[in-house]
C-alpha cells in the first residue's frame, strides 16, 4: 500500500519534490492557504484516511516557500478520531518515501505551565508519551529505520535553537517547553493536568507524538511547534471548547505564519 500511496502522489506532483514537510495543527491551516500550487484531497490519495476535525481542511499543498518545496498537510489524522495509530502515523512514511528530510509538527495544545497565555507559540523541546500507544509496535521496516530507535533528541536541538533565534529576529517572544500527548478526545481532569505538571508537562494534546516518534525513527529531523491555545483544566476556572482552540489560533496565526515562513528560508 506504502508504494501505490507514493507513486499515486508522484503522478500527481510530477517533478516536484519535497525536501520539508509540515503538519497543520487545528486552525493553523491558513499556511497551506497562502501557499498553494497543487492540492490532493486526503479522499483521493490511497490509503489515506479523511480529517472529520473542525480546522482540518483534509488535503495535502505543495509549494515553493522562500525557495525550498515543501508539502503541507493541511489536517491530520487523530488517534480519538477511531483510527488505528498505525493509520495515523502512515502520512509521515508517505513523506519519507516522498522524500522529505525535515518534518515540522504543528498543534494545539492547552497551556500547563502557568506562565503561558492563549496564542502563545511553544518551542517543543520534548515530548511524553501518555497515548497508550507506540506507533512502532509490530514488524519493523528496516529499509525505515532501525529496530530499537533512540528518543534522545526527538526535536533536533539545532531546530530548537534555530526556532529561538528567529523568533528573537523577528520580534515573537517563544515559550518552550515539553508536550505531554493523551488521547483525548475529553479535555484533561484538573486532575489529570496536575499530574501531567509535576511530570514535567508545558503543554497537553492529542496529537503529535506518534508522528515525531515515527519521524525520528526514520532518519527525519524534527522541528515541534506548539500553539497554546487556553489554559489546561485546573489552570483556568474558564471552560474548555474547540471553539476557543480554534479562536485563539486565529489569533496566533500571523505570527505563526511568519515564524515558519522565516525558518524555512534558513533550513
Amino acid at each position: 500500500m506504502l508504494e501505490n500511496t507514493v507513486n499515486f502522489i508522484k503522478e500527481k506532483i510530477a517533478d516536484f519534490n519535497p525536501e520539508i514537510a509540515i503538519i497543520l495543527g487545528s486552525g493553523l491551516g491558513e499556511l497551506a492557504d497562502t501557499y498553494c500550487d497543487i492540492t490532493i484531497n486526503y479522499n483521493e490519495i490511497p490509503g489515506f484516511e479523511v480529517s472529520t476535525v473542525s480546522g482540518h481542511k483534509g488535503r495535502l499543498v505543495f509549494a515553493k516557500i522562500n525557495g525550498k518545496n515543501v508539502v503541507m498537510m493541511q489536517g491530520r489524522f487523530h488517534f480519538y478520531e477511531g483510527h488505528s495509530i498505525q493509520k495515523v502515523v502512515y502520512p509521515v512514511k508517505v513523506l519519507k518515501k516522498l522524500g522529505v528530510k525535515t518534518l515540522i509538527i504543528t498543534n494545539a495544545a492547552g497551556g500547563v505551565n502557568p506562565s503561558f497565555n492563549p496564542s502563545d507559540l511553544m518551542v517543543i523541546t520534548d515530548h511524553i508519551n501518555l497515548m497508550g500507544q507506540n506507533p512502532l509496535i509490530g514488524l519493523n521496516d528496516d529499509s525505515m529505520g532501525v529496530r530499537f530507535p533512540d528518543m534522545s533528541e526527538v526535536y533536533e536541538p539545532d531546530y530548537i535553537e534555530l526556532l529561538k533565534k528567529t523568533g528573537r529576529e523577528i520580534g515573537i517572544d517563544l515559550q518552550e517547553g515539553i508536550y505531554l500527548a493523551l488521547t483525548g478526545p475529553s479535555y484533561e481532569t484538573p486532575a489529570e493536568v496536575r499530574m501531567a505538571r509535576t511530570l514535567g508537562a508545558d503543554a497537553v494534546g492529542m496529537s503529535t507524538v506518534p508522528e515525531a516518534m515515527v519521524a525520528c525513527w526514520a532518519g527525519m529531523k524534527v522541528m515541534g511547534i506548539s500553539c497554546i491555545c487556553n489554559s489546561a483544566a485546573g489552570v483556568s476556572t474558564v471552560g474548555l471548547s474547540h471553539e476557543e482552540v480554534i479562536k485563539a489560533a486565529n489569533k496566533a496565526k500571523d505570527k505563526f505564519k511568519n515564524l515558519v515562513v522565516e525558518v524555512i528560508k534558513k533550513l
